[in-house]
């Protein structure tokens, strides 16, 4: 082999070397390109899961330390408000119709149905013709968290009717109702809003803290879960849910006017 055919060899040799370290340079590039977007989407998603515990948690535990606002509860003279059992009804003796509500202190819908409602039915109660049966159920007693909110309130709610103080107490509990699978409101708290709406008893405290009605509220759930005549049919099949209003005996659908057909 000639000088000249050796150095054009040895030119294509270092040319094919340097090709290959180019090319492994490019290779380890990526590699290092391709480990800092795996590190920076691990951070990322770090912070995001991070970030989103810390919202939840806070989200969670929005009634901590809340004071349950008051609301003012007109009834006119004659509205009577008196427990019977796990019942408490509302109205004048006098009142020639009468409807019982389901409802649970947690349900989102039992609220929208409060403001939809509410008004309509206290002027009917105002006016002597209507008297209500309310029946607070611990239908989603396992959905705050911790548990137990939906008993705790039926429970308070009774002992707030024992005092006379039924309606306002209720009303203030669906107007400042916790989010579904967060925290209710503790005992202490719901103790706050009756000496805010004129409790004054101390008999009532103590049948908050002590679950004065629990086993009654347990009791008249269980029956009327049961009750052939109070199942609907949510899309799922026969079944009990809040809120169900019944008037003489039947479900009553609840679309606009409804009131005013129970009444008339």
């Amino acid at each position: 082999m000639g000088g000249a055919e050796r150095n054009a060899r040895k030119r294509k040799q270092q040319q094919t070397a340097a090709r290959s370290v180019a090319q492994a340079r490019g290779v380890a590039g990526g590699d290092k390109k391709k480990v800092v977007a795996i590190t920076v989407a691990v951070v990322v998603l770090a912070a995001l899961v991070i970030g989103g515990v810390l919202w939840t948690t806070s989200s969670k535990d929005t009634t901590e330390g809340k004071v349950i606002q008051a609301q003012t509860t007109t009834s006119a003279p004659g509205v009577v408000e008196k427990r019977d059992g796990a019942v408490v009804i509302v109205g004048k003796p006098e009142a020639k119709k009468t409807i019982d509500i389901y409802a649970d202190f947690l349900c989102p819908v039992c609220k929208q149905f409060e403001e939809s409602f509410k008004g309509q039915i206290q002027e009917q109660v105002n006016n002597g013709v209507l008297q209500v049966r309310y029946h607070m159920l611990p239908m989603l007693n396992q959905r705050s968290d911790p548990p137990g909110y939906s008993l705790d309130s039926a429970n308070a709610s009774l002992a707030a009717a024992d005092a006379g103080k039924f309606l306002a107490f209720h009303d203030a509990l669906f107007k400042d109702q916790p989010q579904e699978g967060a925290r209710g409101f503790d005992k202490a708290q719901l103790i706050k809003l009756g000496a805010d709406v004129g409790i004054t008893d101390p008999a009532f405290a103590i049948a908050v803290n002590t679950g004065a009605y629990e086993q009654q509220v347990k009791d008249a759930y269980a029956k009327i879960s049961k009750d052939p005549s109070l199942q609907q049919d949510f899309g799922n099949g026969p079944g009990f849910g809040t809120p169900t209003v019944t008037a003489n005996g039947q479900v009553v659908k609840l679309e606009d006017g409804w009131v005013q057909k129970v009444v008339a």
